[in-house]
Formats: C-alpha cells, structure tokens, sequence
C-alpha cells in the first residue's frame, strides 16, 4: 500500500475499553482526517457499481465472456471493487475494535462506546461540533442524546464519563 492509501492515520489502540470524554476529544483529530477518506471510498465504491452495472445491462449474457471487448474494464473495476470494499472494512474494523460506531458518515456522525454510573452510554459528536459534547444511551440514539454538562450537573460528585 502507497502513503495515498493509508486506512487511518497513525494512532494509538484504544481498545475495547470504555473512552472517556478527555480521550474521545484527542481522538477527533485522526477521525476528522478519516471521514472525509471514507466517504470518498463510498463515493467511489458507488460509482464502480454503477460502471459495472452499466456494462452488465449492455453486454448482457456475454458480459462475463472472456472474449468480451470490455473485459479489461470489467477487470480493472472488479478489481477496485474489491481493493475498496477492502480498505473501508478495515477502517470499519478497527474504529470498532477501538469502540468507535459509525452512525453516519455522510453527517459525520460518531458513537464512542463509554460508562455512565456503572451504565452503558454512548458519547456523541457530529462532524462541525468543535468536541464531544453530548452522550445518549445505546437505545436511544442521536435524537435522545444530551450535553454532557447536564450530567456533570445532576450529581454532586464528577461523573464518570
């Protein structure tokens, strides 16, 4: 793999633990640098499909031909499929060997996966938030998510976020 192809940038593993807010604020740097590169393999990834979807509908039966005229493009997409659809899995594997969920790439939306008072939670951030502000419970999802203030707030001692 070229520098161009990196999955991720260098980082440290943080493992199935669960993150704290501290950690998921220094994390957002290296994941601000990686959504734009995941979209843009779906992007891709899109794209491919709907080549190789068009040379299907055209060539019909003898798309797969090995005389075909369209054989080597039909290779070389094949090919990219399987290079995208690889580096994409990885990067997805690894955000979620580390406890990161991926909402929603296109918005930038992440979970990283955190303990409140001994219950699991999830500590939420959107791309364009300057950091992890707010958290919800695994049920409830972005629409039920709350600033992280307000839990800070509602106990006397700090919270264990």
């Amino acid at each position: 793999m070229g520098t161009g192809d990196r999955v991720t940038p260098k980082r440290a593993v943080h493992g199935r633990r669960p993150w704290t807010v501290e950690e998921a604020n220094q994390r957002l740097p290296s994941l601000q640098e990686l959504l734009p590169d995941l979209r843009a393999w779906i992007g891709r990834l899109r794209r491919v499909h709907a080549e190789r979807r068009r040379l299907a509908e055209f060539w019909g039966k003898e798309f797969a031909a090995a005389d075909q005229p369209d054989r080597a493009l039909r290779e070389r997409l094949e090919d990219e499929e399987q290079a995208l659809t690889r580096r994409l899995e990885e990067a997805m594997d690894e955000l979620d060997q580390d406890g990161i969920e991926v909402k929603d790439i296109d918005s930038g939306l992440l979970d990283f996966r955190s303990v409140r008072e001994g219950e699991p939670i999830l500590l939420c951030w959107q791309r364009g938030e300057e950091s992890v502000a707010f958290y919800h419970t695994p049920e409830g999802g972005f629409r039920s998510r709350r600033p992280i203030s307000e839990a800070a707030e509602a106990r006397s001692p700090p919270p264990d976020l």
